[in-house]
């Protein structure tokens, strides 16, 4: 057999590709946020209070963050309300 007449090996078809689903949708934001400021130390508080403010993205007095208003962010500024001040953002 000459270098001509020998066929190149078949291609393998390819497998179907399987559409992914998409994720459900989250629900819509409302917009709304809240502005939260540490005013007590963390310092002598329970280790769950301690975990709270650091999932609230504070850990020191006198720092602010805006968070977006659900009630999961509402039921962890209410376990700590002793240690924070609440600014309701427009």
């Amino acid at each position: 057999m000459t270098e001509a007449t020998k066929k190149a090996p078949a291609k393998k078809a390819a497998a179907p590709k399987t559409e992914k689903k998409a994720a459900p949708k989250k629900e819509a934001k409302s917009g709304k946020t809240v502005t939260v400021m540490q005013i007590g130390s963390i310092i002598a508080r329970t280790p769950d209070q301690e975990a709270t403010l650091i999932g609230l993205g504070l850990n020191k007095r006198h720092r602010v963050r805006t968070l977006e208003d659900t009630p999961a962010v509402r039921g962890m500024i209410r376990k700590v309300r002793h240690l924070v001040k609440v600014v309701e953002a427009a």
